[in-house]
């Protein structure tokens, strides 16, 4: 019993806590978001809503992600700020299709 209590307690540590994006808690879907994409030579990954992710590749190039170089420099780009505004009050696991922007 012991052993199933440590290894809640480490799932817990370990999850990931908000959206490295929109800051709203993480629902059930988690994914993985390269700051820098690999193409370009990234390493570095955050956790992001599965909505988050698609908007960021849908709104920009993989160059473009490059050349931001992070994620505060991504939520200035004029149609992330926008996401992030309409996003700011939906629930967790919100999902809604996501349009290509380029």
């Amino acid at each position: 019993m012991a052993a199933a209590a440590a290894l809640a307690a480490r799932a817990v540590a370990e999850a990931p806590g908000p959206c490295a994006l929109c800051g709203r808690p993480l629902g059930a879907q988690t994914e993985w978001h390269h700051v820098v994409p690999k193409s370009e030579g990234g390493r570095e990954t955050e956790p992001v809503h599965p909505i988050c992710h698609r908007t960021i590749h849908a709104t920009l190039a993989n160059a473009e992600l490059a050349r931001l170089g992070t994620l505060d420099a991504l939520r200035g780009e004029p149609a992330i700020a926008r996401f992030l505004r309409w996003i700011a009050d939906k629930p967790a696991d919100f999902h809604a299709p996501t349009r290509r922007s380029r």
